[in-house]
């Protein structure tokens, strides 16, 4: 039986989502943002390929759950879309929606993603990019800085296992981000 709480993170999920759809910027809006993020300007540059999500909505009550609709390319060619989703359980509450990119740093980690259902593990972070004052939580630790708006953020980053992961907040109130759990369905571009 699915308790008041479970139902209510699944109600909330299913808002959000249908609202994110609005909310969806345009795919070359998207990287535009994250190519004018100081330090992530360089991973367009060096990066085998990325997968771009405009909007990710993610919510609950200590179950919630995220999804969003994202395109793969392959040095600067599109070649698939994506779909990530995610279930989440634990203590969160409320809802966020946010942009997301994902770089390969070569041929096998865009292999990797693309082999049909990719998911991350738990050892993987990303760098969380915000407007204004911002915090940024990645893999060796946290930092604090300041931007005028996500058009001229800063981000840092680096590659693990092959994969460099960037967010842009979009709005909405969480009290986590986390990618493990993130599971991706590649579809080939027909």
């Amino acid at each position: 039986m699915m308790t008041i709480q479970t139902k209510f993170g699944c109600i909330a999920a299913m808002l959000l989502l249908s609202l994110t759809q609005a909310w969806a910027d345009d795919y070359d809006d998207t990287v535009q943002i994250f190519r004018n993020a100081v330090e992530s300007q360089g991973f367009f540059g060096d990066a085998y390929g990325y997968a771009v999500f405009p909007t990710i909505g993610k919510a609950g009550f200590v179950v919630g759950g995220a999804y969003g609709e994202g395109r793969v390319f392959r040095q600067g060619q599109y070649i698939g879309d994506t779909t990530m989703t995610q279930l989440s359980a634990g203590l969160l509450a409320g809802g966020k929606a946010f942009s997301q990119m994902i770089f390969f740093e070569d041929e096998r980690a865009l292999r990797d993603f693309t082999s049909g259902n990719f998911e991350f593990g738990g050892e993987i972070s990303a760098v969380v990019i915000t407007a204004a004052a911002d915090a940024k939580a990645t893999t060796t630790g946290s930092s604090a800085g300041a931007s005028g708006g996500k058009r001229d953020a800063t981000t840092t980053g680096r590659y693990h296992k092959g994969m460099a992961v960037f967010t842009v907040a979009k709005g909405g109130l969480m009290g986590e981000l986390s990618l493990s759990g993130q599971k991706f369905k590649y579809t080939p571009k027909m």
